[in-house]
């Protein structure tokens, strides 16, 4: 099928050093935004009178809570991120440097490879590797995406084998035209790329290379982010995102110098739901065209860590941490959800503040209820301790520090009900090295100097 003679190309020249100076001044507002802010808070009962009118307004009234960077790593962080580490040393394929998604599985996807990136540059900062490998880490990686096969030559496919760079489906086999792509996918890999030409400026170069080969600009379509899908004997052009992750991937093409305005901006796809007291914002939106859409704590996880929160996200995120927080002075059941690999079918689960049109709700990949596998998630916990270090916090992350796993890394933490949920990844890992590095350091757009 000659795929390419049914799309229009219309590709943009990049201009690597002015897209990322201009993304700087968007991200790197973290400190100011912790206290003092101007906007003072209202109760619930008053900001909810405004919901119909303007779910933003509502918004703006959450008090945004202080972020809680301590500016060093105790003997506890150090041992912690020692036991994300080992995931990595055990799970880098030598033959290309890429990191399996999850453990022994060499498969990955560009969201995955980005959060390799961001677990090698967390690492170098904790001191768990010097310069020289993280730097040799980080080339490998480069190396090895610039001799990718590109779906329909223009675009990462969804998913590629780690060792043998394969265009791979979701079993991992091998499929001759791919899958399409994920333009969230690829917007989180182009926003870690963005971290390492950051913290690794002799890797600008490559970096630069690297996004100028991909045909980014057919992601982008009237500030919206565009994905590619086969339905079919066709080719399905269809916008991606929801509130949280759909902002998260507009900010990292920003870096890059993509106007991605529609795609950063809620106004227009935002409700308000409320939870525990707090004002959620969630997306009008389906979920995959199914299902009422979800929220969960992962983009603003990823947000804070990375990149810093902007003033809109910090109060998004602190509805959504003390929703959880709520819950457990509620119930006593300990709560921090998000999406999680868990270790028996489907292996996939999106447990969600807001999700499927109830609280609380944990959604399968095809939008079904599966309560039952709830999970108390390790890269929540760290992630939360790390952004706001509450007594909430540390008490989340002294239940999941039993389950530290010295020999294969973090877990992806616990189901409500005690069972550890075995599953074992790479985003997990990630996260925890991130919050850690977070904790010592600040944001990873941020010097560490």
């Amino acid at each position: 099928m000659a795929f390419k003679d049914n799309l229009i190309r219309a590709r943009g020249h990049l201009v690597f050093l002015t897209g990322l100076a201009a993304g700087l001044a968007l991200v790197l507002w973290l400190e100011d935004l912790g206290e003092g802010s101007p906007v003072q808070a209202a109760g619930m009962d008053t900001a909810m009178n405004a919901l119909a009118d303007d779910p933003l307004a509502v918004l703006d009234t959450i008090e945004p809570l202080p972020l809680a960077i301590r500016g060093e790593s105790s003997a506890e962080d150090l041992a912690h991120a020692a036991v994300a580490w080992r995931y990595f040393e055990n799970n880098t394929n030598p033959e290309t440097g890429l990191a399996n998604s999850v453990n022994n599985y060499p498969s990955t996807t560009m969201w995955e490879t980005g959060s390799y990136l961001v677990a090698v540059l967390s690492a170098e900062r904790l001191g768990l590797i010097d310069r020289n490998e993280a730097e040799g880490r980080l080339s490998a990686v480069l190396t090895s995406l610039q001799s990718l096969r590109l779906f329909d030559g223009m675009l990462p496919n969804k998913a590629y084998h780690a060792r043998t760079l394969e265009l791979v489906n979701y079993q991992n086999q091998p499929v001759d035209l791919g899958l399409g792509w994920s333009a969230l996918d690829i917007a989180r890999m182009v926003g870690a790329l963005g971290l390492v030409s950051r913290n690794h400026p002799a890797l600008a170069a490559e970096v630069e290379t690297l996004v100028a080969a991909w045909s980014l600009d057919e992601m982008v379509e009237d500030g919206e982010l565009i994905g590619m899908n086969i339905a079919g004997d066709t080719l399905r052009r269809d916008q991606e995102g929801r509130v949280g992750y759909e902002q998260y991937a507009a900010k990292a093409m920003m870096l890059f110098g993509f106007d991605t305005w529609r795609a950063y901006e809620v106004a227009d796809n935002l409700m308000i739901q409320e939870v525990e007291g707090q004002p959620i914002p969630v997306d009008t939106r389906l979920h995959r065209n199914v299902t009422p859409a979800f929220v969960v704590s992962e983009p603003y996880l990823f947000d804070g860590l990375e990149f810093g929160f902007d003033a809109r996200s910090l109060r998004f995120a602190s509805a959504i941490y003390r929703a959880q927080e709520a819950r457990w002075a509620r119930t006593g059941i300990l709560t921090a959800v998000s999406e999680s690999h868990i270790d028996e079918p489907p292996y996939f689960t999106y447990s969600s503040v807001w999700g499927g049109g109830a609280p609380w709700a944990v959604m399968t990949f095809s939008g079904d209820r599966l309560d039952s596998r709830r999970t108390v998630a390790t890269k929540a916990a760290f992630a939360w301790d790390a952004l706001f270090g509450t007594d909430y916090t540390a008490t989340l992350v002294a239940e999941i520090a039993e389950l530290a796993d010295p020999e294969r890394g973090w877990p992806e933490g616990f189901y409500e009900g005690g069972e550890v949920n075995g599953s074992v990844t790479a985003n997990t890992n990630a996260l925890v090295l991130a919050a850690l590095s977070f904790k010592a350091t600040g944001p990873l757009m941020r010097s560490a100097e």
